[in-house]
């Protein structure tokens, strides 16, 4: 759902969406959806799995990163929920105390589902590039498929597409492969 009124959508108007939704504001419109369904979670988290051990925890890969399910972003006057967000812990040294984050992320994940595919793509990649994401991956757990992207001179070039059960090792989190089937099984 899509706030049509031209008042822009404030943080009060987030906090009021129920819970049950994922509420967002992008260029001053609030948008709602509902929760992950089963296979959009199942992929979310089995790729939260795969690359926080290595990544965040340093079990068996390099370590060096925070990952995090669903963080609420504040970037400049957008609230964005990501399905997974990484950052370098050399740019944030520690969480911050808030129950949310102005730094932006280095790496995003979007799983992409029929209901918010088209906001993740036309609307959520320009606002990560605007605020220098380096990397994003797009996840369709209904066509298993992963599209790696990097931000090169402020536009996103497609690394790499993966399909069914292909290895993944794609930047940043490319030093421990993994199989793309394992976010389907």
């Amino acid at each position: 759902m899509t706030q049509t009124a031209e008042k822009l959508a404030t943080y009060e108007d987030l906090l009021a969406v129920p819970e049950h939704l994922v509420a967002e504001i992008i260029h001053g419109q609030l948008h709602t959806s509902p929760r992950p369904a089963p296979r959009h979670a199942r992929a979310s988290s089995s790729l939260g799995v795969q690359i926080t051990n290595p990544y965040d925890f340093g079990n068996d890969g390099p370590g060096g990163w925070w990952i995090l399910d669903e963080p609420e972003l504040h970037l400049g006057a957008h609230v964005l929920v990501p399905d997974l967000a990484g950052w370098r812990r050399e740019r944030m040294p520690e969480l911050p105390d808030t129950a949310w984050f102005e730094l932006p992320p280095d790496w995003v994940c979007e799983v992409l589902s029929p209901s918010t595919a088209s906001i993740d793509r036309s609307q959520k990649m320009p606002v990560y590039a605007e605020f220098g994401v380096r990397w994003i991956w797009l996840i369709d757990p209904d066509i298993k498929t992963l599209e790696a992207y990097e931000l090169r001179d402020g536009q996103w070039l497609l690394l790499k597409t993966l399909s069914d059960d292909a290895e993944v090792a794609l930047p940043p989190f490319d030093a421990v492969p993994f199989p793309l089937a394992t976010l389907w099984a």
